[in-house]
Parts: structure tokens; sequence; C-alpha cells
């Protein structure tokens, strides 16, 4: 096994969005490639927002995605002895302090900096006091070097500098004793060893304070790689507003998660002109130093068209396991009906989804009570009944065992009567089905069996003959 030594970090606040997902899977492929160790931590000292519903789910994603993890969950929420130990040794080495400013006091100067034209940062006042009040309520400072700059070599957006004058003392314990998340993140990554961390954009400008408190630590600064967000269609940041973004949800939309997993190493990696990659694949060809520099945008039609690609190459019998819940969810049941594996051969070639799917396979179990009276009217009602007497009498008399004996039979039947299969094959799809867009009639026949297709066939014909 090798040193590399990554971890995924999410907040319990909510669902596990796409855009962590994605940040997951990043970290989960360099471990698999290199032979490292992937970490998963819980990010929970935001007592007041966390939940343990938000862990459930936030477990279920990245379960449900394969994205198994070596070590963990750790949560912060456990380690709070630990940040107090070091933020004492901050203390005691003179590289912190404490701050005795009110809020309003804070406010004050804030403002006063933004009138005269100058970053709203603190300002030092408790920099370098000595007195310290007793029972009066403080907040611990780290003392940030104020002259030179910060640097760091991003894996993927290059050498980035920050001017140290920009950056303000930062506030690493509250002034109830809970630390901050930047300290938080800092301690647990150097304990656990952390090599690389791999995380959004949005964290770019934590990331100088960061790495001046690991050296003021004394730990051994991680390499950083800040992957870039992923936006909505018209650019802004990906939200609910644009559709779903929780990982769950798309499972619950019938999306398979190779479709979704392909989809996501896709926004903002690329390997040549491939889109396709299985689970092999991708451990063996992802590079983060690949990743591009620039956003990425979510498409729906391109994760449309992957997960038909998957849904088309996946086993009938898995499939017919994962479209079960869908069906429950219309309240069908599969008992007494067709095997639902068969059903699923007839409906994955066009299938974008499992809730398309299990839409369209419902009439397999429910026989149609209503009929597509506008597809109906383009027949003539004496061809009707005459089509439906002549499928039923066939099929009576007809040892029908394949798809094509099936379709033999149906061009026996146009030929004997003179008619095209579009007379016979479309009435009888929609005798069967209730409307036109169903699978073939050969794949209909075979899967319902004759029995039952004879029984639709001739309600259909008592349905047409009574109008």
């Amino acid at each position: 096994m090798s040193d590399l030594r990554v971890r995924f970090a999410p907040s319990p606040t909510g669902y596990l969005h796409v855009g962590g997902a994605r940040t997951a899977l990043f970290n989960w492929l360099l471990a698999r490639q290199q032979g490292g160790t992937f970490i998963l931590r819980i990010e929970d000292t935001d007592v007041e927002r966390s939940t343990s519903e938000s862990v459930d789910a936030i477990l279920e994603g990245m379960k449900w995605l394969g994205l198994d993890w070596d070590e963990g969950p750790f949560y912060q929420s456990e380690s709070f002895p630990l940040y107090k130990e070091y933020v004492r040794k901050l203390l005691e080495a003179g590289k912190a302090y404490k701050c005795y400013c009110t809020a309003e006091e804070l406010d004050a100067k804030r403002n006063l900096a933004m009138q005269e034209g100058r970053k709203p940062k603190y300002d030092g006042t408790c920099r370098e006091r000595a007195d310290q009040p007793d029972g009066q309520p403080y907040v611990v400072r780290f003392r940030a070097p104020q002259g030179g700059v910060t640097s760091f070599n991003d894996l993927i957006k290059g050498t980035i500098t920050f001017p140290n004058e920009e950056l303000d003392d930062l506030i690493i314990q509250r002034t109830d004793g809970t630390p901050t998340y930047n300290f938080c993140v800092v301690i647990d990554d150097a304990t656990m060893r952390i090599t690389t961390v791999i995380r959004g954009d949005d964290h770019v400008n934590n990331t100088p304070r960061q790495v001046q408190l690991y050296e003021a630590l004394g730990f051994p600064v991680p390499q950083f790689a800040h992957v870039p967000m992923i936006l909505g269609s018209d650019k802004a940041r990906l939200s609910k507003r644009h559709g779903a973004t929780s990982v769950i949800a798309y499972r619950d939309m019938g999306y398979l998660p190779e479709a979704l997993m392909n989809y996501l190493v896709r926004l903002g990696w690329s390997s040549g002109d491939d889109e396709i990659f299985s689970r092999e694949e991708m451990i063996q060809k992802f590079d983060i130093c690949n990743v591009g520099r620039s956003a990425s945008v979510f498409n729906t039609e391109k994760l449309n068209w992957l997960n038909a690609h998957y849904i088309k190459n996946s086993e009938p019998e898995r499939l017919a396991a994962l479209l079960q819940p869908h069906l429950a969810a219309r309240g069908v049941s599969t008992l007494g009906g067709p095997d639902l594996a068969a059903v699923v051969k007839t409906l994955q070639e066009r299938a974008q989804t499992l809730e398309e799917m299990a839409e369209r396979a419902v009439f397999y179990y429910n026989a149609p009570v209503n009929y597509d009276d506008a597809a109906l009217a383009k027949f003539d009602k004496e061809l009707l009944a005459e089509v439906f007497a002549k499928v039923t009498e066939k099929l009576s008399g007809s040892a029908t065992n394949s798809i094509p004996e099936i379709d033999a039979l149906f061009k026996e039947i146009c030929s004997e009567n003179g008619w095209k299969m579009g007379q016979v094959g479309q009435p009888v799809r929609i005798a069967l089905s209730g409307g036109t867009q169903a699978p073939g009639i050969g794949e209909i026949v075979m899967t319902l069996g004759a029995e039952e297709t004879i029984r639709r066939i001739q309600k259909a014909r008592e349905f047409v003959s009574g109008k």
C-alpha cells in the first residue's frame, strides 16, 4: 500500500450533493489507483445544522455509488478535546492570542474600514494586549504572519499566492469554546496524515490560512487540488432550482449508479475522446492533474444518454430487481404476472431511466381498461373486429414458442387477408397495452403468453363493437 492518504469530509447538513459526490469520487479513484487510503470524515461541528438523518443520507449515497472507504467514518464532534489541546499549544507558544473585542466593536471597526476604503479585516487590537480581564468572553485568534506571502502549488490550478497583508488573524476558537472550521480541518488532516486534499474550489480562499496553521504547528503541508464547481444550464452554481442535486434523488428517478458515476467523472476530467468508462477503466486512467480548471455544466441529456447505455447493457435480472420499487410506487404487483426479467428484456433497448421503464411496464401487469381512442379512430370498426377475430383464431390454433414464430404468424395473417402489417400490428398493440407506445408485437405476445393475449384482444374487440 502506498503512503497516499486522501479524505472526503462532508458536512451533515443535508443530502449528498452531486458536487460532493464528484469530489468523493475523485478522491476514491486516486486512492484506488495508487493503492492508497480513502478516509471518510463527517464534519459535524455545526451542532445546530448537523443531523443524523443527513449522515445517513450521505452514507447511503456513497454506498449506492460504490464509493467504499478504508477508514472511518470519523466524526469531528468526537475530537473537541484534541482541538482544545492544539489551541492551548498555540497560545503557549505565542502563536495565538485571546481577543476580547465585542461583536459591536468588531462591527464598528469593519464599517470604519469600509468607509475609508480599506479591507474590512480585523485590525489586531488585541494582538499585543497585555491585560486579560477576568470573566469577560473572548475568542482565540491565530497570530498570522503580517508580511510576505503564502503560496501553495495546486495540482489543478498551479501555483497560487496570497499576500499575507490581505489575511487577518483567524478566529480558531469561539467564545463558547468551540473550534472553528478552518482550525478543525487542519488538525484533522494533520493527525490523520492526509497527504493530498482534493476538494471544491470554493475552499481556495481557506487554503492560505490553513497552510499558515500547518506551518505554525509544525505539521507537513499536504498537496492541494481544488476542483472547479458544477454549474447549472444558466451557468450559475448547481442548485435545486436546476432540478435534482441529490445523489439519492437520481437513484429514485431511475438512474443506475454506474451511469451517474461515469457522468460525474467526465464533469471536468477527460481521457482522450472517450465518454464511457467502466469502474476499472476509471481507476486505471484517472489523473487528478488532468482535471480542467474551468467549471462544468450539468447536462441532463448527456446523463440520460449514458444511463440508457448502461440500462441497455445490464443483465435483465439485475434490472428487474431494481425495477421492483418503481413498480411498487405505482401500485403495481408483479405476482401472478409475466416474469419481470422477461418484461425488462422487451423494454431495456428503449428506456432512458428505470422510472421510464416502470411506466412502460405497467400494462404487462395491469390490463388496459381504456384505449387510445385517437389511435383506434384511424381504423375502420369492421376492420378492427375482423383483425381481432383472425388474430385470436390463429393464436388459439398455433403453438408459438418464440418471438420469430409469433412474428411469422402475424405475417401469415397479413398475407392471407391482404392486410399490411400496420393494419394488424398497431390495433393489436393498442388492444394489449392500451396505446401505441409499446414493444414489438412478438415481444409483447411472447411475454404475456397466448392465453392472456387472447383475453385482452377479445376484451378490446368487445370495446370496439360496443362503441
